[in-house]
């Protein structure tokens, strides 16, 4: 097992193979398989128990203004008995938990000085948070979780992002938080810059309790010390809530937290003030959003807050539950600018609105537009769940009450800029040249593509090395946007994590799914939101770092045990002979024409890779992830092709 990172990682050993990290069941427990029953809650939305649980959700009621307060009141009793039997339920387990978590920050209190040390990229993590220092040119990562299909790993790891050196930095700081993920994290400038975290979760070994927490914390970012606030009257224990910095104040919305029998979503609203340190709750007139968790959460510029969307879950019937994709907005403003007076109004934005999706990522871009990110759009049936990640960007421009489509440009004037950049090293082909032939050997990049079903194939390619001759030919090639390469970005997942400093979008890691198989990423990228061009790749996701370790079952390790017991030479002898032939006899793939589109690329070439899919997902799987299959394999290898990966001319490559 690898370290990913932390020097005691919390490892969880679940009964049973994750599935969603969104949170939503494939089948109930009765039909379920054991690779597929662990559910985790990336977006915001509890791990399904193994045994019967409850859900409820505040529906809005149709009807006279009379039923729908007689209603609203029911629901409102009925969601306090039910918080009180999560509550009594989930004291034994908590009480458990606390001791596990109390020897984990006796561990960390070891800890006596700050240490500050340059380091490559974080591992994956999702459920952590990213935030900007306020007054220096740094992101910060705190938290978060990895799963590799057999052990989850809980982080409280600080890591601080230097953008103008583009580098890396792991502080240990005395005292930090217990190990969370699905927390939330604000910062405010005040004091030198604070970073402020509320809540969030942790999980026993066997992936079977959960602790929420309900503690505050402050990093003090000048003289790099944690510190608890304590004060009573906060929000109860939760995770996937959603904070903001609201004036001198942190406002606190919606969350779930989860027992072994029963979980319950919020709507509630707490604000916690910055001078004072005091919690108060607050109780705004009018419908609100229904309870939910994962939503988009942001002040506006007239200083109104903005909540849309997010996911909740509700029982149709005796352990079959559904998951409620909303995609609904309003709005909590303070009355007559009064602090201790609030209202909620639902608002219909106009313009071209996102699809409903969960696990979409936010952030705050100039001129106090919110930007969302990707996500995933679920078909979701009793006995299945499928997604469709995205990673389409989206802008709500408060002020007009509007949604708009975010659009790049693609790059301007590539190829003089290659030229300036020549001009501005004179020699450079002489020094080009002083490398010596190694420089102009060929290049062989090994690729694995993860098609929809969980199939990985390895596709083989072998590129030209960008040597001087083709330095100078390209003086007379067009620039990829005269050439229609397609740009660089990121692919779609779900679970992002935003920032934007000095108006760049800096997007870290995220997931999706494949099959069975969970990827989480740990790529960092950036975007100009004043320009809108092009994507910048800071940070390639290690494929060293994509671990996955399948469930096996007792006739798997039987099976296995025979095999080591005899004839074990003879299976390595086969085994190499598969590879050996694997490797000299790939396939050829159709080659892309010069200037070609994948949008034409892939109606040439689809009985090529439709051919490539079943051989790869067996003949016996339906066309649906045949098709996604080859897609995947089509976009792959064009966008090796294309010089996505590496500089240089793409020769036909093997498929093994």
């Amino acid at each position: 097992m690898k370290d990913y990172g932390s020097s005691h990682p919390q490892e969880q050993a679940p009964p049973f193979a994750r599935k969603r990290a969104r949170g939503e069941p494939e089948v109930t427990h009765s039909l379920r398989a054991p690779s597929t029953y662990f559910l985790r809650a990336a977006r915001g939305a509890p791990l399904e128990s193994h045994r019967r649980f409850r859900s409820l959700l505040g529906s809005g009621a149709m009807g006279k203004k009379g039923k729908k307060e007689k209603k609203g009141r029911g629901a409102e009793k009925t969601a306090a008995k039910m918080e009180k039997k999560v509550s009594k339920r989930s004291r034994k387990e908590e009480e458990d938990l606390e001791a596990l978590i109390a020897h984990f920050q006796t561990l960390d209190a070891r800890k006596t000085q700050v240490v500050e040390t340059p380091c490559s990229p974080p591992s994956p993590r999702l459920n952590a948070s990213l935030s900007t220092h306020p007054e220096k040119d740094e992101l910060i990562l705190f938290g978060g979780e990895y799963f590799n299909g057999q052990k989850t790993f809980l982080y409280n790891e600080l890591y601080v992002y230097n953008i103008r050196k583009d580098s890396w930095t792991k502080v240990e700081i005395p005292n930090p938080p217990p190990r969370r993920c699905a927390h939330q994290a604000v910062v405010v400038p005040q004091g030198g810059g604070q970073l402020w975290i509320f809540g969030g979760e942790f999980a026993s070994p066997d992936g079977e309790q959960f602790y929420h927490y309900k503690d505050l914390w402050v990093l003090h970012l000048a003289t790099k010390t944690w510190e608890q606030v304590r004060s009573p009257g906060g929000p109860s224990g939760r995770s996937g809530h959603r904070m903001v910095a609201w004036k001198r104040q942190l406002i606190l919305f919606g969350g779930f937290h989860e027992s072994t029998r029963d979980y319950i979503y919020y709507n509630d609203v707490y604000a916690f003030n910055l001078d004072t340190f005091t919690w108060s709750k607050l109780s705004p007139s009018g419908t609100g959003p229904t309870p939910r968790s994962g939503c988009q959460m942001t002040v506006t510029p007239q200083g109104n807050i903005i909540i849309y969307g997010g996911y909740s879950k509700q029982r149709v019937r005796k352990d079959v539950d559904r998951g409620t994709q909303h995609s609904d907005m309003f709005l909590l403003k303070a009355e007559d600018g009064s602090e201790g007076k609030w209202s909620w109004t639902r608002i219909n934005p106009s313009g071209a609105k996102p699809t409903p999706r969960s696990g979409f990522s936010v952030a705050v871009a100039p001129n106090h537009q919110t930007l969302l990110f990707g996500g995933v759009c679920d078909e979701e049936e009793e006995e299945s769940l499928e997604g469709d990640f995205l990673n389409d960007l989206h802008f709500y421009d408060p002020i007009r009450n509007r949604w708009f489509a975010g659009q790049l440009k693609g790059p301007k004037a590539e190829k003089r800029r290659r030229r300036r950049g020549r001009k501005a090293e004179p020699g450079g082909a002489d020094k080009q040249a002083a490398k010596g032939p190694s420089a102009q050997e060929p290049l062989e990049v090994v690729r694995e593509v993860v098609s929809e079903d969980g199939t990985v194939v390895t596709i083989k390619q072998v590129l030209a090395a960008p040597g001087v001759a083709g330095q100078l030919e390209s003086d007379d090639d067009d620039g990829p946007e005269e050439a229609g390469v397609a740009p660089v970005e990121p692919s779609p997942r779900s679970n992002a994590m935003l920032a934007v400093k000095h108006g760049r979008l800096y997007l870290y890691g995220g997931m999706f799914e494949a099959g069975d198989r969970q990827v989480t990423l740990s790529d960092l990228y950036c975007l100009d939101l004043h320009k809108m061009e092009e994507w910048m790749v800071l940070v390639e996701t290690d494929p060293e770092s994509q671990e996955w370790l399948e469930e096996t079952d007792s006739d798997e390790d039987s099976e296995e045990a025979e095999g080591a017991e005899g004839g074990g030479e003879e299976d390595e002898d086969e085994e190499e002979e598969e590879e050996e032939s694997g490797e000299e006899g790939g396939e050829e793939h159709p080659s892309v024409a010069p200037g070609e589109l994948f949008a034409d690329y892939l109606p040439r070439t689809e009985q090529h890779w439709l051919r490539c899919a079943r051989d790869s997902v067996g003949p016996g799987a339906p066309e649906r992830r045949v098709l996604r299959a080859a897609q995947a394999l089509a976009q792959a290898f064009y966008d090796g092709s294309a010089g996505r990966w590496t500089e240089g001319g793409a020769v036909p490559c093997g498929l093994k």
